[in-house]
């Protein structure tokens, strides 16, 4: 897996869902605020002074859940434009409908905007050829 790969994945995943918030006036960082609920130390303390529910932790959940799915896809040997689509369609409906559900910070997120969210990261996460490129 390349890191320059990885970075623009676990960044530019993340258009759809704020072009959406951007058009719509939701707030941009909904999304990444909602990621920070899925901590365990957001759950335990909620209000307290951490960094619980706020944008930076949001976005070290943001990239630890990106590099455990990058790591998934790699081991899978996930290739192509089409297997990264169906894997970001696989993965967001394990992370937003079966693990998502629990958390209402990820229900209350619009649908539609998450799953387009998963889907690029999939695409841009996997080398498009057997050789890695």
């Amino acid at each position: 897996m390349s890191p320059r790969r990885f970075l623009l994945a676990a960044v530019a995943s993340g258009l759809p869902s704020t072009l959406h918030a951007l058009a719509t006036g939701a707030d941009p960082l909904q999304a990444t605020k909602a990621a920070a609920s899925l901590a365990p130390l957001a759950r335990q303390r909620p209000g307290s002074a951490t960094l619980a529910g706020t944008p930076l932790r949001g976005a070290i959940v943001h990239v630890a859940v990106s590099a455990w799915w990058s790591f998934v896809l790699t081991r899978l040997r996930v290739r192509g434009v089409l297997g990264g689509a169906v894997a970001g369609l696989l993965i967001a409906a394990l992370d937003l409908e079966v693990i998502g559900r629990r958390y209402p910070e990820v229900r209350a997120l619009p649908r539609v905007p998450q799953w387009l969210d998963h889907v690029a990261f999939g695409v841009l996460v996997v080398p498009r050829s057997s050789r890695g490129t």
